[in-house]
């Protein structure tokens, strides 16, 4: 997502460091952020609910 990146590209002291940052953004993105038009869950849980 753009939106962790742009504003910040001189944070990051390495490329690895800038990988490990999306992984960890995709991780929260998909798994622990909330969405309130999601039923209140995280699109992962809200997915998983859904094939239930």
């Amino acid at each position: 997502k753009s939106e962790m990146f742009y504003g910040y590209e001189n944070t990051f002291q390495s490329l690895e460091h800038l990988e490990q940052a999306i992984v960890d953004y995709i991780d929260y993105y998909n798994n622990k952020r909330i969405k309130v038009k999601l039923k209140g869950l995280s699109p992962v849980q809200y997915r998983t609910k859904s094939f239930a």
